[in-house]
């Protein structure tokens, strides 16, 4: 029986992801160049050290200011995040297993920080228990420790959580820890050829909270 949720945040919380790339592709162009969606969804649910500006020099064969395309890249994104909601059906999500008495942690390769702060933006820090973060490992997604210390963390054993993700190194984390794992890709990991899992979701919108969990314990017990 299930007794927790592990959320991913980046891209399944609030689309991080899709803002990150459309700012970056948008500044290609107006250098006359681009970014491939092939190349950017590489790294996206891990800490993959894509350099961007560099790649840029390398596209364009000259070099480039990178602190100010840096601060040029964080002005646009922060000026676009501050107007974004959390994707449909999260809180509803949350709101559901927190009156169900299900446990509920997050665990993201992104740092406390980045995920505390964009969390109370969009009022859904108080529904997590437990946060686990790239602070709390040595190493992120795909590797599961994440996950392993959000379950231990809760007081539950990893195979009575449900895992929460976006991402192809995420999925692959989750399952790692031996967790169920429920996909919700988003714009930009939506045509990616994920592992392992036990149920894919377009939005959490689509599906009530309660009847996904029947579907997964039906297949769990089979």
């Amino acid at each position: 029986m299930y007794k927790a949720i592990v959320f991913d945040f980046d891209g399944l919380i609030l689309d991080t992801e899709t803002l990150h790339y459309e700012v970056l592709q948008e500044m290609f162009k107006e250098q006359g160049s681009s970014l491939p969606l092939e190349l950017w969804v590489q790294g996206v649910g891990t800490q993959s050290g894509f350099r961007p500006f560099t790649y840029l020099e390398e596209q364009l064969k000259k070099s480039v200011d990178h602190s100010a395309l840096q601060q040029d890249r964080e002005n646009r994104f922060n000026e676009r995040i501050s107007k974004e909601l959390a994707r449909p059906g999260v809180e509803e999500y949350l709101a559901a297993a927190k009156e169900l008495g299900y446990k509920i942690g997050l665990a993201s390769s992104s740092n406390y920080k980045w995920v505390s702060t964009h969390l109370k933006n969009i009022g859904l820090f108080e529904y997590f228990e437990c946060i686990r973060t790239s602070d709390d490992v040595e190493e992120v997604k795909p590797n599961p420790d994440l996950y392993l210390k959000a379950a231990e963390c809760l007081g539950v054993k990893p195979e009575e959580c449900i895992a929460f993700e976006d991402s192809v190194h995420g999925s692959a984390a989750a399952k790692r820890a031996g967790m169920a794992c429920v996909i919700v890709p988003n714009k930009i990991t939506g045509g990616l050829e994920f592992g392992e899992m036990d149920h894919r979701l377009e939005s959490m919108a689509e599906l009530e909270f309660k009847l996904l969990v029947e579907n997964l314990e039906s297949i769990k017990n089979v």
